[in-house]
């Protein structure tokens, strides 16, 4: 065989291996950009002239007129996920990344970045801060009565008796919360299911925001559970359980289901908890190895 024709051969074999193989990694960049994904979009208040001068702004529509302009009539799936406003000005979308990069040239926009999700995590009880049930700060602090106490994990399991409603007064007046479990009652007085995301994704409806696996149970006990005589563990180390601020009333938000705990419906839920009257917030969520800057 003449060398040059054999050499001819191999440069056209490694060309054409070339070819294909850019045009598979192309296909898989251009997949990528056609992903969609939730971003948590943060944008610039706006202005009363772009809204009119109504005192109750649609913020809503404000942030509708950041997203593409085919989404709003091509779409079988909304694109707006949640609109936010009181916990930052913005809101979670589920969008490409060429519509992101799309976005980012418009007046108003601030950044974008791609949903965290979260984990959950643990925390510590009233002996381990050596808090008396008879006397110093925990006494007078009148265990937390009157307090609202938002709790944002994975629910809760409403018959627990660390959520016992005996003898607990009804809700401040202030309180504008709603209940999506079957009953509240004067120590749970809200519980609501945040996954909006979740749910478009999968085709479910609302979820009411019962515990799956008791994170949830332990972190609102932990937080604001009754007073529990003869408590234990598998029949061990038998006591008295309670939480921080016992006499405190609960809002449950759902924001984790199964392991994840996505940031848009964390953002929804403290956005919620503040317009409904939440006085003090309890998240045991995080993420490892992420640096200070990404979750302030």
């Amino acid at each position: 065989m003449d060398m040059s024709y054999f050499i001819c051969f191999i440069f056209l074999f490694n060309f054409h291996s070339l070819i294909v193989r850019g045009s598979k990694f192309s296909s898989a960049e251009e997949i990528e950009k056609n992903k969609l994904q939730t971003y948590i979009v943060r944008v610039e208040q706006p202005d009363i002239g772009v809204l009119g001068q109504s005192d109750n702004l649609d913020v809503g529509s404000w942030h509708k007129s950041f997203l593409p302009l085919h989404t709003a009539s091509s779409d079988t799936q909304p694109r707006m996920v949640y609109s936010y406003k009181t916990v930052i000005s913005g809101f979670a979308a589920r969008l490409t990344e060429e519509e992101v990069q799309a976005m980012r040239t418009k007046k108003g926009f601030i950044s974008a970045h791609p949903q965290r999700i979260l984990r959950k995590q643990t925390t510590h009880n009233p002996r381990f801060l050596g808090l008396q049930q008879e006397l110093g700060i925990w006494k007078e602090s009148n265990f937390g009565k009157g307090v609202i106490i938002g709790v944002l994990d994975g629910g809760v399991l409403l018959d627990h008796p660390s959520f016992s409603d005996e003898g607990m007064p009804p809700p401040p007046e202030k309180w504008k919360g709603k209940c999506e479990f079957t009953a509240c009652n004067n120590k749970i007085i809200g519980g609501r299911s945040f996954n909006i995301d979740g749910n478009m994704t999968k085709g479910k409806g609302v979820e009411p925001p019962n515990d799956e696996d008791g994170h949830g149970t332990h972190t609102a006990s932990t937080a604001a559970g009754r007073f529990v005589n003869y408590a234990d563990v598998l029949g061990n180390a038998k006591g008295m359980a309670a939480g921080m601020a016992p006499l405190a009333h609960l809002a449950i938000y759902k924001v984790c289901f199964g392991e994840d705990c996505a940031e848009s419906n964390i953002l929804a839920a403290l956005d919620a908890a503040i317009e409904e009257g939440v006085d003090v917030l309890s998240l045991s969520l995080g993420e490892e190895g992420v640096p200070f800057s990404r979750t302030a």
